[in-house]
C-alpha cells in the first residue's frame, strides 16, 4: 500500500494513532520493513494526507506519531460507473481498479448475462466490498471512499432512476458494434455504463439508448470487462 489508511478509529488523539489489524501489520512487516522512527505516507479515512512516524511495532499494533495531515487527497474522476455484475474474482479486482482511478459512485447492475448466482457471492457482502475499495484507495494515495449502490433488476433501474441520473451528466454506454469512437479526456461530468461478459443483449442496449446514453466502442477488440473498465475509464479520463 502506498499510503497507510487510518480509519477514525485508529486515532488515539489529534497527533497520535494505533494501527492494530493484522492486515496492514503484515504490510508494514513484510512490505514496507518498517522500523520504530521510519516516516510514512498516511492518511484519515475521508480527510486528509500526510507524514507519521512510527513510534513502534509488536504484537499490540502499530502506533504513529502524526505530523502535519494537510494535503487534499487527490481530486476525484468526474464520472460515474455503471456496471453489469461481474463474476466474483472480477468483481474484486474491478473494484479496486475503478476506485484507485477516482471513481466516487460505482452502480453494480443485474442484466440477462449475468448469472444470478453471483449475487448471493460472498464478495457482494459490505464487509467484502468495504475491503476491496480501501485497497483501491491505499493503491493511490486517496482517502474518500466510493458509494456502492446495488441494482439487482434491470428495467426499474434504467426506466425510472436511470434518466434522473443523467441529468447534467453525459451518459456513454460502451458496447461493441456502436457508431462512436470512446472520446478523449472529457471535461464535462459523465455516467459510463459497461456491460457484462458477452455484452448487454439488444432490448438492454435500446433500453440503455432511450434512457440517453450515447453508444460508445473502443475499437475492433473483445476485451474482458476488467481491462474495458479501466481503458474506458483512463481514456474518458
Amino acid at each position: 500500500m502506498n499510503l497507510i489508511l487510518l480509519d477514525p478509529a485508529d486515532l488515539t488523539d489529534d497527533h497520535h494513532a494505533w494501527v492494530r489489524d493484522p492486515r496492514r501489520l503484515r504490510h508494514l512487516r513484510e512490505v514496507h520493513r518498517a522500523r520504530p522512527g521510519d516516516a510514512l505516507t498516511l492518511g484519515v479515512r475521508g480527510g486528509a494526507i500526510g507524514r507519521g512516524r512510527l513510534v513502534s511495532l509488536d504484537n499490540d499494533g502499530a502506533r504513529f506519531a502524526l505530523d502535519a495531515l494537510d494535503q487534499a487527497p487527490p481530486p476525484a474522476l468526474d464520472i460515474e460507473l455503471v456496471l453489469a455484475l461481474p463474476r466474483p474474482r472480477m468483481l474484486a479486482r474491478s473494484l479496486e481498479h475503478v476506485t484507485a482511478l477516482g471513481v466516487k459512485r460505482i452502480t453494480l447492475l443485474h442484466t440477462r448475462r449475468v448469472e444470478k448466482s453471483y449475487w448471493q457471492s460472498p464478495e457482494l457482502s459490505d464487509e467484502k466490498i468495504h475491503q476491496h475499495l480501501i485497497l483501491g484507495l491505499e493503491q493511490a494515495r486517496d482517502t474518500v471512499l466510493p458509494e456502492v449502490v446495488l441494482e439487482t433488476h434491470f428495467k426499474p433501474f434504467v426506466e425510472d432512476r436511470l434518466p434522473p441520473q443523467l441529468e447534467g451528466r453525459r451518459g456513454l454506454l460502451a458496447h461493441p458494434g456502436m457508431d462512436a469512437a470512446c472520446p478523449r479526456g472529457l471535461e464535462a461530468p459523465a455516467t459510463l455504463v459497461v456491460g457484462p461478459e458477452g455484452g448487454f443483449i439488444p432490448y438492454e442496449v435500446e433500453a440503455l439508448l432511450a434512457a440517453g446514453c450515447q453508444g460508445i466502442h473502443l475499437g475492433s477488440r473483445i476485451l474482458r470487462v476488467e481491462t474495458a473498465v479501466v481503458a474506458l475509464l483512463a481514456r474518458l479520463g
